[in-house]
């Protein structure tokens, strides 16, 4: 295995772990999971707001439509 391979692995495996956390974050907001799963994907949707929505009580489906 070459080091360029070895490095992108690294770097999928990290944005995975990143993703995943984001969605963990999302879920204990409250999002449904579906939901927290396609925010979590989308880099661009600022985290603290998307928990800010919930926590101001927007339901799941209507943040993910602000947010994305």
């Amino acid at each position: 295995m070459s080091e360029t391979t070895i490095e992108v692995g690294f770097e999928v495996d990290k944005e995975l772990q990143v993703i995943s956390w984001r969605r963990e974050q999302l879920v204990r907001a409250g999002y449904q999971v579906a939901d927290a799963t396609a925010l979590a994907f989308e880099g661009g949707v600022d985290l603290h707001a998307a928990v800010e929505l919930r926590r101001s009580g927007c339901p799941s489906g209507t943040a993910v439509r602000i947010l994305l």
